[in-house]
């Protein structure tokens, strides 16, 4: 379903433009800032977005948290659980796959990351998506460009760099033709967790990005016993 495209006043496009390179520049500082600064300035990053978004708000409807095209949608979530079966599959064949040994503790290990995936398809469609269609010509471009600054972030990643690439392509298209945020969100979650425990820790650097990644095996040096 093609997105309609509403001329907007270069004013706007002037807002749009500043708004996504505050919002982009401090998420890339948050990334490459080393500790304890980083901690504050994802902070200043994290309200500086919100700030943002609450003052352009559109409404629940226009970011996808709706009821609508759930169950049609729901596809993409059957999809990823199948890509998560195959994983798992090869894993244990590899013998790399690697799991919390109880329930409690599986939910304890990833439910902030849960959490963090369904903020980041937030961001990734409501606030990034939505203003590049307003910019760019076509809608195509508009996700291509999103799905690009999304894997940029996930940078120096080998690994993930191109598996967020793919993904937000594909989400950014799935969320013109649904407009659905909540099986985006959940398929996000599934296939991240399941990179998590089918990866070798050492191999994705613990899903880590940026400085983060690129100071990984100092970390890993240092404390030995770290679980991936």
């Amino acid at each position: 379903m093609a997105a309609s495209r509403i001329p907007i006043a270069s004013s706007s496009r002037c807002r749009d433009i500043i708004e996504l390179a505050i919002a982009y520049g401090l998420i890339l500082l948050v990334i490459w800032t080393p500790r304890p600064w980083q901690r504050i300035l994802w902070w200043v990053a994290a309200a500086a977005v919100v700030a943002i978004a609450s003052a352009s708000f559109e409404g629940l409807q226009a970011m996808g948290l709706r009821r609508e095209n759930f169950l049609h949608s729901l596809w993409i979530v059957g999809a990823a659980l199948l890509v998560t079966a195959v994983a798992v599959v090869l894993a244990i064949r590899l013998r790399t796959l690697h799991v919390p040994p109880t329930s409690l503790l599986f939910i304890e290990t990833y439910v902030g990351y849960i959490v963090w995936t369904f903020v980041q398809q937030l961001l990734m469609q409501c606030f990034f998506l939505s203003r590049f269609l307003r910019l760019l010509p076509s809608a195509k471009l508009a996700a291509l460009v999103t799905a690009i600054i999304f894997a940029a972030a996930h940078l120096p990643s080998p690994i993930l760099a191109p598996v967020t690439l793919l993904w937000g392509l594909a989400s950014c298209m799935l969320f013109l033709r649904y407009r659905n945020l909540y099986t985006l969100a959940l398929a996000h979650a599934i296939l991240g967790v399941t990179l998590a425990i089918t990866v070798p820790g050492l191999v994705v650097h613990n899903m880590r990005v940026g400085l983060g990644y690129l100071t990984y095996g100092h970390m890993h040096k240092a404390v030995p016993s770290a679980q991936p």
